[in-house]
């Protein structure tokens, strides 16, 4: 059997629905994994491949996808299978026509902020969740923990900064990177974030319009349970969130007034990733945030 032949059986087997023999397309924007599109009876596929140890991410990106699909709040990708075939660990999602972020309209972006203040709104007893995952391609640590300050600092942060010192980081950044750590529950003080289910990976690649159906839709998810500004930091991270997607979501469910300063520090985790994924500018990036919020200590 060729590689095709035993995806498209092994696709066929585990949905209940018929595949055609070979993949359709190549599809864009994989930056990770091979995408591509499967032609089935009863609407295509969207499959991931990758190397056959590839299977953990792809089996704690499905379990996600399911996850915030249980909620009922935003459009995520069906999951038809997660498996092996071929050679291949595999992901088959649902083919959803997409529109970008980028363009959309203003009812959009207001129903987009309202669904996913009702995401936040499940919770959990604790912070993490039950496995861990990957953000990128980077393995994310998600034990649960009582403590929100200690889970951000030692499982997010503590991570990344270690991680970037063995990519190549300045020490002088780094070492000012784990002081900051230290120290960042002060940025607490007056606010106790709940157990939020969070996308953790939300920025405005990762969201689209669904064509004909009127309505936004999230995929490529890094999911676990923590404070929802961290969600709402990344959106402004890299745009494609409007000022209704802002105004939908505060009025559904307004931020704490000082959202606005542990902004920075959550997205220091996603540049220190992109560093460490990517190199270049992100180590500058994540130095000069790491002053900023050093110096919001001595002022």
């Amino acid at each position: 059997m060729t590689s095709d032949v035993a995806i498209a059986t092994w696709l066929s087997r585990i949905s209940g629905r018929r595949f055609a023999a070979t993949a359709a397309a190549e599809v864009g924007g994989g930056s990770i994994h091979r995408c591509v599109r499967w032609r089935g009876e009863g609407g295509d596929a969207f499959v991931k491949l990758a190397d056959a140890d590839t299977l953990p991410v792809f089996e704690a990106e499905a379990e996600g996808l399911q996850a915030l699909a249980e909620t009922g709040t935003l459009r995520v990708p069906a999951v038809l299978a997660v498996g092996e075939a071929g050679g291949h660990a595999l992901l088959a999602l649902e083919w959803l026509d997409l529109k970008p972020a980028a363009g959309s309209d203003g009812a959009l972006q207001a129903q987009l902020g309202e669904r996913l203040a009702m995401q936040h709104r499940m919770t959990a007893p604790r912070f993490g969740w039950h496995r861990d995952n990957t953000i990128g391609a980077t393995p994310q640590q998600n034990a649960w923990d009582d403590d929100w300050v200690r889970f951000f600092r030692e499982r997010r942060l503590g991570v990344q900064l270690d991680l970037a010192a063995r990519n190549g980081l300045e020490s002088r950044i780094v070492d000012r990177g784990h002081g900051l750590a230290e120290r960042c529950g002060a940025f607490f003080s007056s606010y106790r974030p709940v157990p939020s289910l969070l996308h953790g990976d939300l920025w405005g690649g990762n969201w689209g319009s669904v064509a004909g159906a009127g309505e936004p839709a999230v995929f490529d998810p890094a999911v676990y349970y923590g404070d929802r500004e961290a969600d709402m930091a990344m959106t402004r991270l890299f745009g494609g969130f409007g000022p209704r997607f802002y105004a939908a979501y505060q009025s559904a469910w307004p931020l704490d007034q000082a959202a606005g300063t542990r902004r920075t520090l959550y997205n220091l985790y996603h540049v220190l990733n992109h560093f460490n994924l990517f190199g270049g500018g992100y180590g500058r990036q994540a130095a000069g945030m790491i002053d900023r919020l050093l110096a919001e200590f001595a002022a």
